[in-house]
């Protein structure tokens, strides 16, 4: 040990264990032989700190493969299965305390004008009118002002057809995702009240259900 070394403090000393460093001018105790270009190497050893690391991250390793197989509660598939049940329990605690938000046995057609204008909004803005037009008269969806109706011209069929789309294939989505109940209703209240309308191009009546009987 020369002099250089035995002055050091003892944050320096505690680093130098934890490194395992060579001081600098003392390459040669640890050159190789081998020689590439002119480019010799030196033969550092890996600090103490990276090996503890890595001894640290095996055992972490090992630990968690034999929870994620199965050897105790702890397991991905199981806990998933287990929120997931969870989650089902608590959807239907939260059905049963709110029916409204779920039935449609209490949902009535807005006739007040705010409403009605809220639902005719919802209408341009959800680009309803680039199946059903601008008037409602029908284009590639059906006419929505005549007393022919393909699943029933009532408010509670509306929603719901709005709620969870329309016939498969035919292109109309599920909106119960994307708008909120009262404005599905809205936008049902304002078809209801365009029934009996005169569009300028009417499409063909569609479906054998007449509404009103």
């Amino acid at each position: 040990m020369n002099k250089k070394s035995e002055n050091i403090t003892g944050w320096q000393k505690f680093m130098k264990s934890m490194t395992k460093a060579n001081e600098l001018g003392n390459e040669e105790d640890v050159m190789l032989d081998h020689d590439y270009d002119g480019i010799r190497e030196l033969d550092n050893v890996l600090p103490p700190w990276w090996k503890a690391g890595f001894y640290i991250t095996i055992v972490i390793a090992v630990f968690y493969y034999i929870m994620v197989l199965g050897f105790s509660k702890y397991n991905q598939y199981d806990e998933l299965k287990d929120e997931l049940a969870d989650a089902k329990k608590e959807v239907a605690m939260y059905k049963a305390e709110h029916p409204e938000l779920f039935s449609t046995a209490n949902i009535k057609a807005f006739t007040d004008a705010d409403n009605i204008e809220k639902g005719k909004a919802l209408f341009t803005s959800k680009t309803c009118f680039a199946c059903h037009v601008a008037d409602l008269g029908g284009g590639i969806g059906p006419n929505l002002t005549d007393n022919h109706w393909i699943f029933g011209g009532d408010v509670k069929t509306i929603f719901h057809t709005i709620s969870k789309g329309g016939r498969p294939g035919k292109g109309m989505i599920a909106w119960e995702s994307t708008i909120t109940r009262e404005e599905r209703i809205q936008l049902a209240s304002y078809i209801i009240s365009m029934q009996g309308s005169k569009p300028a191009a009417p499409k063909a009546s569609e479906g054998d259900i007449i509404w009103p009987e």
